[in-house]
C-alpha cells in the first residue's frame, strides 16, 4: 500500500496584510489631498490668526484697565486658543504621530513628550521676548526675525530626526534579513537570536521601549518646542506694550496647556491604533515578517519626517506684522 502525500497549497500570507495595504492607500490619498489644499489652509489660517490677535488685543486692553474682571477671561480665551490652535496643520503633530505610529513606545512616554514640547514652546516664546525686547532692547522686527529663524531651526531638527530614524531602520533591516543561519533541527535544539528557526527570541517591542531612547526623545521635544507659537509672541509683545507683561506670560502658558491637551489626545489615539495593529498581527504573520514589516514602517516614518521638514523649510516665510500660518 503506497501512501501518496499531496502537497498542501501554501497559504497566501500576503492576503493577511490587507489592513496594512488599506492603511497605506488611505495615507497616500490623505497626503495627496493635503498637498492639494495646503495653500488654502495656509491662507485661511493667516486670516483666522489676524482675527484672534484682534480679540486677544481687546482682552489685554481690558486686563490693563481692570485685571480682576478681565484676567480670567484672558486666561480662558488663551487656553481655548491653544486647544484649537493645535488642531490646525503643523509639524509638531506630524512628528509625534509619526513617532508613536512607527516605533514601540509606552503611552506615558508619549504624553510626557507632548507635555514637555508644549511647555518648551511657551517658554521659548517668553524667553525670546524677554531677551530681544528687554535685555537687548531691539525692535519688534528683530523679534519676528528671531522667531522665524527658530522656526527654520525646528524644521532642520525634524529633518535630522527623520534621517536618524531612517538610518537606524536600515541597519536593523539589514541585520534582520541577514539573520537566518539555521542548519538543521536536532532533538536538543537550543534557541538563540541567530538560530534562524523562524521563532522570535528577542524581547517584545514594548519591553524594549521601556528602556527609552533619550536621543530621539530629545530631538522630538526640541523639534516640536523650538518653534515659538505665533499667538504667544503676539500676546507677549502687546502685553509688554500696554504694561501687563505678567498677564502676557500667564496667557502664553495657558496657550501651552491647551496645546498639550490636544496633542496628548492625538498621541492617545495614535498609540491605541498601533496597539490594535500589533494585536491583530501577532498571531497571523510569522515573526520574521513582523520584524521586517515594523522595521520598514519605521523607515517610512523617518522618510515622512524628512519630507515634512523639506516642505516646511521651503514654505516658511518671515512673519508679516506678526502673522504666521499656525
Amino acid at each position: 500500500m503506497s501512501v501518496i502525500s499531496s502537497a498542501r497549497p501554501a497559504p497566501r500570507r500576503w492576503l493577511q496584510l490587507w489592513p496594512l495595504a488599506l492603511f497605506l492607500l488611505l495615507a497616500l490619498a490623505g497626503g495627496l489631498w493635503l498637498l492639494h489644499v495646503w495653500p488654502q489652509l495656509m491662507l485661511k489660517s493667516v486670516v483666522w490668526q489676524r482675527e484672534v490677535n484682534q480679540q486677544m488685543s481687546a482682552l489685554l486692553q481690558a486686563v490693563a484697565a481692570d485685571p480682576g474682571r478681565a484676567g480670567g477671561s484672558l486666561l480662558a480665551f488663551s487656553f481655548i486658543y491653544g486647544v484649537l490652535h493645535a488642531l490646525g496643520p503643523g509639524h509638531g503633530k506630524v512628528v509625534i504621530a509619526t513617532w508613536l505610529a512607527t516605533h514601540p513606545s509606552k503611552l506615558k512616554s508619549g504624553i510626557r513628550l507632548t507635555l514637555a514640547a508644549s511647555l518648551l514652546q511657551g517658554l521659548v516664546a517668553i524667553a525670546l521676548v524677554v531677551v530681544v525686547l528687554t535685555l537687548l532692547a531691539l525692535p519688534a522686527r528683530q523679534l519676528h526675525l528671531s522667531s522665524f529663524w527658530l522656526e527654520k531651526g525646528s524644521y532642520a531638527l525634524v529633518g535630522l530626526l527623520g534621517v536618524m530614524l531612517c538610518w537606524r531602520a536600515l541597519k536593523k533591516l539589514r541585520d534582520v534579513l541577514r539573520r537566518p543561519t539555521f542548519k538543521s533541527f536536532t532533538p536538543h535544539h537550543v534557541h538563540h537570536a541567530n538560530c534562524g528557526c523562524g521563532h522570535q527570541h528577542m524581547p517584545a517591542p514594548d519591553s524594549l521601549a521601556a528602556e527609552g531612547d533619550w536621543r530621539a526623545w530629545l530631538a522630538i521635544v526640541l523639534s516640536m518646542g523650538m518653534r515659538p507659537c505665533s499667538g504667544a509672541i503676539m500676546v507677549l509683545l502687546f502685553s509688554k506694550v500696554v504694561g501687563v507683561f505678567g498677564w502676557g506670560v500667564a496667557s502664553a502658558l495657558a496657550m501651552a496647556a491647551g496645546t498639550s491637551i490636544t496633542i496628548s489626545l492625538l498621541a492617545l489615539l495614535v498609540h491605541s491604533f498601533r496597539r490594535l495593529a500589533v494585536r491583530l498581527s501577532a498571531n497571523r504573520t510569522p515573526a520574521l515578517w513582523r520584524q521586517v514589516g515594523w522595521t520598514t514602517l519605521a523607515f517610512a516614518g523617518g522618510a515622512i519626517l524628512v519630507i515634512t521638514a523639506v516642505v516646511m523649510w521651503v514654505s516658511a516665510v518671515p512673519a508679516e506684522r506678526g502673522l504666521r500660518p499656525f
